[in-house]
């Protein structure tokens, strides 16, 4: 187990001074193009617009205790970790420096100044810009923000202990997976409450690392993370995290760009939700598996809808996959 009920509801109380909770909601229409009980956890509706604030909000408040002369942290992210870091790092007072790869989502980089970040935009992937990132922290005396961490999964925990004391009788819940903080929260949250609910990981066949280290049971690298769904274009996996998921996790499955792109289109037809690409991936793995699911009582976490508007125009006008 990796974290006792209490020390969620102890996060708990830390997040929700920033947020309130977010609601889990079972929408009739998705229940029927699916064909069964479908609890949507509507991470998209958060102040920055992903589950990652949860995250953000608990490491600084753990980095503040564990190292009290920070003067501010340095990080990589495609987006939504960025959000969170700086966010969080604002509101208690400390520097934030958030490294993106070029060409990164522009409305996404724009939100990060927002909240606060000095934001450089480095390298052709996320892993090259958190290469540059490490060597920052170096430089400038910053303290290294991973995007996974304990003290992010306990946060990002959360808005799994949410879901779960609304819908105790879930079969299965599917996460999308990116360098991992929101599926070992999902687990976490399921042993801390002694539940059987199995997890399903998501990734993209376009950046499938975690899919393959999960049947390896080592890290394997890929060459590429060409995908739209940012938030988990990784080649990398977190050996921190495989070991989780590795034992927590039911299977990892793959879903395509096109299969992605009709989720989104679902979401928005169905709830008139939007989602970016990760924050309809455990969707489209739905949809992929919906005839072994058939019956049962599952739920998807809607992980974010931060996504430029063309690029959203794009996905919508994308022939839907039957």
């Amino acid at each position: 187990m990796l974290f006792e009920r209490g020390q969620l509801e102890a996060a708990a109380e830390l997040v929700y001074p920033h947020m309130q909770a977010t609601p889990q909601y079972v929408w009739p229409l998705l229940c029927e193009r699916v064909g069964t009980t479908v609890w949507v956890k509507h991470e998209n509706h958060t102040p920055t617009g992903a589950f990652k604030i949860r995250g953000g909000i608990t490491f600084m408040h753990w980095l503040r205790r564990a190292h009290p002369d920070v003067s501010g942290i340095v990080t990589a992210t495609r987006g939504n970790h960025g959000q969170s870091q700086a966010r969080a790092a604002k509101a208690l007072g400390l520097r934030a420096k958030i490294f993106v790869p070029q060409g990164n989502s522009r409305e996404k980089n724009a939100a990060m100044r927002a909240f606060g970040a000095e934001l450089v935009e480095v390298g052709q992937d996320f892993d090259e810009a958190r290469i540059a990132a490490a060597q920052a922290a170096e430089e400038e005396n910053l303290y290294f923000a991973p995007s996974f961490h304990p003290e992010l999964v306990r946060g990002v925990a959360t808005y799994a202990l949410e879901l779960f004391c609304a819908a105790s009788d879930l079969d299965t819940v599917y996460v999308p997976i990116g360098l991992g903080s929101g599926i070992c929260g999902v687990i976490a949250a399921r042993d801390a409450l002694a539940l059987r609910t199995k997890v399903v990981g998501v990734v993209s066949d376009k950046a499938d690392g975690a899919k393959l280290s999960f049947e390896a049971g080592r890290i394997v690298e890929t060459a590429t993370a060409d995908t739209f769904a940012d938030g988990m274009a990784v080649r990398i996996p977190s050996p921190e995290a495989l070991a989780i998921y590795g034992r927590g996790a039911e299977r990892i499955v793959t879903v395509s760009d096109d299969d992605i792109a009709s989720a989104m289109q679902a979401y928005f037809e169905d709830t008139h939700n939007l989602a970016e690409g990760a924050g309809a991936a455990a969707l489209a793995a739905l949809l992929k598996e919906r005839r072994i699911m058939r019956g049962k009582e599952v739920a998807v976490i809607l992980s974010g809808g931060n996504i430029d508007r063309d690029l959203y125009l794009e996905m919508m006008a994308r022939q839907p996959v039957r």
